[in-house]
């Protein structure tokens, strides 16, 4: 079990990186081309960039659910180590990326941050009000 887990994990790893190759892909989220060269070479259409995003939309969701399938698995003690340190490994992140800001530019960080942790908040909350909802139907 412990083997496929971290199939599961490798795999969520590399999902990002296929995401930001799509045409299009890093506008919105972190901003930039990250990779998109790759599919900008194929000249698709407008339909077949929005049928990728469609498909890739759809596989990063499936990726979420079957990586969460096998974490739901593991030891409450293990999914809590690794939830700490995946959180203390963002914090240090942050700490760095802002560090390398200018103060006005790191004004700019914080207040982005701020309202994107509370998106992340009420995305939590409507998910969880949803699986309440969900597991009692």
């Amino acid at each position: 079990m412990m083997r496929k887990t971290l199939i599961a994990l490798a795999f969520a790893a590399s999902i990002p990186a296929v995401a930001l190759a799509m045409p299009g892909a890093g506008h919105g989220h972190h901003g930039g081309k990250h990779g998109s060269h790759m599919f900008e070479q194929l000249d698709l259409s407008k339909e077949q960039k929005r049928d990728m995003r469609k498909l890739m939309g759809e596989q990063m969701k499936n990726h979420h659910d079957i990586t969460q399938r096998y974490l739901n698995k593991l030891p409450e003690a293990e999914r809590k180590a690794m939830q700490d340190e995946l959180k203390t490994s963002k914090q240090e992140t942050h700490k760095k990326i802002r560090d390398l800001l200018k103060p006005e530019q790191q004004k700019q960080f914080d207040e982005m941050h701020t309202k994107m942790e509370a998106k992340r908040a009420e995305r939590a909350e409507f998910q969880k009000w949803k699986a309440e909802r969900d597991s009692k139907n």
